[in-house]
């Protein structure tokens, strides 16, 4: 596998699990560490970013969403949006180290960009919650990886 298919393979499966799309990063994260072919350092860096970038997509949406709302493709449901917001304005944007997580994740980050929270602590945030989320999986892969 060439250099450039792993780390867009692994790129856009982060950034588009991080969107609307289903992908599974993790599972292309494990794959390819699994190779032992790349460092891991870099593997790491590259979903992160990806993923990262997914989330700034979605506050993006967050900040424009009364022009998409009511989209057929916008990525979140309305009843979860309002959770969302309902969260995010109860915990303010320290609510994003959970963006991170399955099913509350993406909608907790739309709901970033509705309630305007700035670009820079928006990233800061989700880049320790996404980027930490990929090295404990790193952490558990190699625990249960046999020594080699």
């Amino acid at each position: 596998m060439s250099d450039l298919a792993a780390y867009g393979g692994l790129f856009l499966a982060a950034f588009l699990a991080a969107t609307i799309f289903p992908a599974q990063s993790e599972a292309v994260l494990l794959g390819l560490l699994s190779l032992k072919a790349y460092p891991v350092v870099a593997l790491i860096a590259v979903a992160s970013i990806g993923n990262v970038l997914g989330s700034v997509v979605n506050w993006w949406l967050g900040r424009g969403i009364e022009h998409f709302k009511t989209r057929t493709w916008f990525p979140v449901k309305q009843s979860s949006l309002e959770k969302a917001q309902r969260w995010y304005a109860r915990y303010g944007r320290w609510s994003l180290l959970l963006s991170w997580v399955p099913i509350i994740g993406d909608p907790l980050t739309v709901a970033a960009g509705v309630m305007r929270e700035r670009i820079v602590p928006f990233i800061a945030i989700v880049s320790v919650a996404k980027g930490g989320r990929y090295l404990m999986l790193y952490a558990v892969y190699k625990s249960l990886s046999p020594a080699v």
